[in-house]
């Protein structure tokens, strides 16, 4: 480590209630606007993320035996704290991520979101009662906590994915060992110091930054009981084969390939605008972007791109300090010249480069990870800009012919996150939610993320595991059912030996 990098600020684990404020190995964290690093951040050893779910352990021996309204208490503390310093933790998404201080004002508020439906814990775990079930004989069911779970978050939403998981963990009793990106570890950490003000128990959320060695850990670690995990679908896949060979419950949220369908009818007034905000809001690097056009027809197909070309050309690319920016710059420099590559091998495969998206220069910025918006017409479903997750902000554009080949096209790509529909006619639309294969549909909405009160989750290689995230599937993750069925005896009265297999009714 040179000393330049030496200077830069630390960016600790947060274990046992306090930030730690020294790492024996760390790693750059860059802004990527600017195209330098700012900060460092610590990297855990296997032995570091052992020691961390250890003081997990502990925590949730007294955390999961207070009363539920209690947990509920600090998630409403919580809550008005996130509320209170948002504009700090935009400012920390926007430094380490890049997206604009209104995208990052909306992830914060989609997740806390979430953390309003886990203030309702108490009406959330109350069990089912059954009286009389048999002579004398009650039974209900309770749903108790799993114990130390974990999560491991990507670099794109580092606020809103964490509260995807850690508010409902938590209030069903849980210990949380949070691992967020090592690229944007910022926000995670004033979500620990915020948990911590509002009353949670020290070690009951703890936040440990790391790559594969620090991953590697908590999948095998015998304490930890379960992992949510959201990023690509390899590491999905990888992860939820580990977790669960090594028995841990597994949620493993991968990529995607979100297709819009364009009708005839499409009221292109309204669907211009909600696909250029779906295509390359946060600069496309988010798992429900709209990355794909399909248009019925080709008359349609005409028109929307017509019409997309002005509206890409008045979209700001700049950095989140600057004003009125709609988009800003990509993650890494490996992001930055990844999806440059793909724009080079869409125009070797024969696709239409309408809008190119590369060698955008921004005022101030030289060395900044910018990728303007592109846009590509013409694309067939073998070409690699239209099999693969690019990750950035690129839309390509494919004619087909009828809503039902538009459907086919879909339900045959590996990924199923999610998908929408522009039209006007409502068998097409009720045909097309009905047909398509994919975990969330919108109607006229280009970005269909279900409610805090619903569950997030896709189909096929876009989600591993039985279980959606967040809502009433969150419930079912991060607790276990006990059954209990109970009898008091009349004092006096002799009992009979029954080898019979017990049949209470009767």
């Amino acid at each position: 480590m040179n000393v330049e990098t030496k200077s830069l600020p630390l960016i600790g684990h947060f274990v046992g209630g306090r930030a730690v404020p020294e790492a024996s190995r760390t790693q750059e964290v860059f802004d990527p606007a600017l195209g330098r690093a700012v900060a460092r951040v610590a990297l855990a050893s296997a032995e570091e993320v052992g020691e961390v779910v250890e003081i997990a352990q502990l925590a949730f021996k007294t955390w999961s035996k207070l009363p539920v309204a209690k947990r509920a208490q600090v998630m409403f503390r919580f809550k008005a704290l996130l509320e209170r310093d948002t504009d700090r933790i935009c400012q920390a998404i926007s430094q380490q991520h890049g997206k604009t201080h209104d995208d990052a004002k909306g992830e914060l508020i989609r997740g806390i979101e979430v953390v309003e439906y886990a203030c309702g814990a108490g009406q959330l775990l109350k069990g089912e009662h059954s009286r009389d079930v048999g002579p004398g004989i009650d039974a209900w069911s309770e749903l108790r906590p799993l114990g130390v779970v974990a999560g491991i978050t990507p670099f794109n939403f580092p606020a809103m994915v964490p509260m995807w998981m850690f508010p409902m963990a938590l209030v069903c009793g849980n210990a949380f060992v949070l691992k967020p990106s090592e690229r944007d570890p910022a926000a995670a950490m004033i979500l620990a110091e915020l948990l911590a003000e509002a009353g949670l128990p020290d070690g009951v959320f703890n936040v440990v930054h790391g790559g594969k060695e620090a991953v590697d850990a908590l999948l095998a670690h015998p304490l930890v009981k379960a992992v949510s995990f959201v990023g690509s679908t390899p590491i999905a896949e990888a992860i939820y084969k580990s977790g669960t060979a090594n028995g841990k419950r597994v949620q493993a949220l991968g990529g995607a390939k979100n297709h819009a369908v364009v009708m005839p009818d499409a009221d292109l007034d309204a669907a211009v605008p909600a696909m250029i905000g779906a295509a390359y809001g946060s600069a496309g690097e988010r798992c429900m972007a709209i990355s794909v056009a399909v248009c019925v027809g080709d008359v349609v197909a005409d028109r929307l791109v017509e019409r997309l070309k002005p509206a890409m050309a008045a979209i700001k690319v700049g950095a989140c300090s600057q004003p009125r920016i709609d988009m800003g710059p990509v993650i890494t420099k490996a992001s930055q010249e990844k999806i440059q590559a793909y724009l080079a091998e869409g125009v070797a495969d024969g696709a239409d480069l309408v809008v190119d998206g590369r060698g955008i220069s921004v005022e101030g910025h030289p060395e900044g990870f910018f990728v303007g918006p592109t846009l590509f017409d013409k694309v067939k479903p073998g070409m690699s800009i239209y099999t693969d997750e690019i990750f950035g902000p690129v839309l390509c554009v494919v004619r087909v012919e009828t809503l039902a080949e538009a459907i086919a096209l879909i339900n045959a790509h590996e990924f199923g996150n999610g998908t929408c529909i522009f039209t006007r006619d409502g068998e097409a639309a009720r045909d097309f939610t009905d047909g398509v294969e994919v975990g969330m549909v919108g109607i006229n909405v280009p970005l269909p993320v279900p409610v805090a009160y619903h569950s997030f989750g896709g189909w096929k290689r876009s989600l591993f595991g039985d279980l959606h995230i967040y809502g009433p599937d969150s419930l079912r993750f991060y607790t276990r059912k006990k059954a209990v069925t109970q009898r008091w005896p009349s004092s006096g009265i002799a009992e009979k030996t029954q080898f019979a297999f017990p049949n209470l009714a009767r």
